[in-house]
């Protein structure tokens, strides 16, 4: 098996030119015979450097459009053949076959013209072949052949060929073949995807070629990798590296807030919301947010849909959290905010976000669509003698979109498009609403008169009367049990409004 292997003759076929030129000087310069086409071809020879066309060495010119330009034995033998293998010599010496022992190639844009919205005559000639296969040819040959699939891998390759008088090892070439798997096999995964929208196969490719290491993962015995494009989601304003716990709690909170349009402020601990408030200023709508529980809000992650001037950037500045995320600022509420640097800043850029989401479980991996609906006053039925009032379905409306994000079981408590309280992730509904209505005292707030969501079903008529008897006049809840009479007939004994969405929000 070969270690060091001076490298003779190239072939160079890329999409993109940018960085290419002083790898190719220095090739050229150690006297490696370049092999290439089309427009590479042409790059080379405007440095004024030699270059023999792939086609002079196939004898074939580019056919069928560009399709066929370098699949022929002359090129794929090149790289193929065993230099360790006397048979494999005789042959490529039967057949004037040069020795290829690098190869530079990338990909057509296929992400990038699927994601521009190409027509689709324009996606399927972006699926590479010959180039997909000169890659895949190179790296199984690692053991003779250097493989450079990302422009990413010329400065190394450049450094090593002058350190190392253009010689590369065998653990180098294994490196670069490893790399240039993963570029193919993140290309076919692209590809698979876009054709697997339609009448889908129940497979599951992801393919993330952006990694982040995070700090640790939820505790600091365990590692973590976030795989994502961060720079394309937030401008970073201000602070530290977002930690796993953060990126956890920041997708709940942009999945909250993306729930409403009028102005709107929420805070979040643990993926729950413990303050929220939509008000015609965004200040307002912050210091209605924080009352709601100031105590939880210590160290959480806050969210708003609007900008964040100066006069509430001094409001939230009294407050110690982790995380602030806008859709803008103004320049003195970031110059204010600059102050403590640990303080993470986010501005939110218009990012298209999946609608698919997965997480590891057992042995496998578990795939849902995200839950994207959510039920307004027009999809809510009353099923009690009495109707809720306007304001009742728009808080019924304000606490559902609430409830749809907060971890079940579940029960919300709103008033006047505020929340008032809620109770979370408990074993029991009725845990859920006796822990509302206890924390909403514990701050001062009266459930008299407020709306209550819930995101499942009542099995027993117990939370209702408990309800009715707290002071709250118009429950919301999805229905669906063999026992909703009963809940229906407590409402209407207590004197409360009650609607049915017919869907259900847990959220596990």
């Amino acid at each position: 098996m070969s270690q060091s292997i001076k490298i003779k003759n190239a072939l160079i076929s890329v999409y993109y030119k940018d960085g290419l030129e002083p790898l190719v000087k220095l090739l050229a310069a150690q006297g490696v015979q370049l092999f290439s086409t089309g427009g590479t071809e042409q790059f080379i020879k405007d440095l004024n450097l030699p270059v023999t066309a792939v086609e002079d060495l196939t004898g074939y010119p580019s056919i069928l459009g560009g399709r066929v330009k370098t699949l022929h034995p002359k090129v794929f033998g090149g790289i193929l053949n065993r230099r360790a293998l006397t048979g494999d010599q005789e042959q490529i010496a039967e057949y004037d076959i040069p020795e290829i022992d690098l190869v530079i190639v990338d990909l057509y844009p296929f992400e990038e013209t699927v994601k521009a919205g190409g027509t689709p005559e324009e996606i399927i000639e972006k699926i590479d072949i010959g180039g997909i296969s000169l890659i895949r040819a190179a790296a199984k040959n690692f053991n003779d052949v250097v493989i450079i699939a990302s422009k990413n891998d010329y400065p190394t390759l450049q450094a090593r060929l002058e350190a190392q008088n253009g010689e590369t090892t065998l653990a180098q070439r294994k490196s670069y073949a490893k790399t240039a798997f993963h570029t193919s096999s993140h290309y076919d995964t692209a590809i698979f995807n876009y054709f697997n929208e339609e009448e889908p196969l129940p497979v599951f490719k992801q393919s993330v070629t952006d990694a982040k290491t995070l700090r640790y993962g939820e505790n600091p015995h365990q590692g973590a990798v976030f795989y994502g494009d961060l720079d394309a989601m937030f401008t970073k304003l201000n602070g530290k590296e977002l930690s796993y716990n953060n990126l956890v709690d920041v997708d709940a909170a942009v999945a909250l807030v993306d729930e409403f349009e009028d102005p709107t402020f929420a805070i979040l601990k643990h993926t729950n919301a413990c303050g929220i408030a939509s008000r015609p200023t965004v200040k307002q709508a912050w210091l209605d947010a924080l009352a709601c529980d100031p105590v939880s809000a210590f160290g959480g992650v806050l969210i708003t849909n609007v900008e964040v001037d100066l006069a509430t950037a001094e409001e939230i500045n009294k407050l110690f959290f982790e995380v602030l995320i806008a859709p803008s600022y103004q320049p003195e509420a970031v110059e204010l905010f600059s102050k403590k640097k640990n303080r993470v800043i986010l501005q939110r850029n218009d990012v298209e976000l999946s609608k698919k989401q997965f997480k590891t479980l057992l042995n496998g991996v578990i795939e849902q669509d995200k839950d994207l609906i959510i039920e307004g006053p027009e999809q809510m039925t009353t099923v009690t003698d009495k109707a809720p009032t306007e304001q009742e379905l728009k808080d019924l409306y304000f606490a559902n979109k609430i409830v749809k994000h907060t971890k079940s079981n579940t029960i919300v408590l709103v008033k006047n498009d505020v929340l008032i309280a809620s109770g979370v992730g408990q074993t029991s509904r009725v845990d859920a609403l006796r822990q509302a209505i206890d924390k909403a005292a514990s701050f001062g707030f009266s459930v008299t008169g407020c709306a209550m969501a819930s995101d499942a079903f009542f099995p027993f008529p117990d939370c209702v009367e408990i309800a009715a008897e707290a002071g709250i006049t118009a429950v919301l809840q999805p229905g669906g049990s063999i026992k909703d009479a009963d809940s229906v007939a407590k409402a209407n004994e207590k004197g409360i409004a009650m609607v049915t969405t017919g869907v259900r929000h847990f959220k596990h």
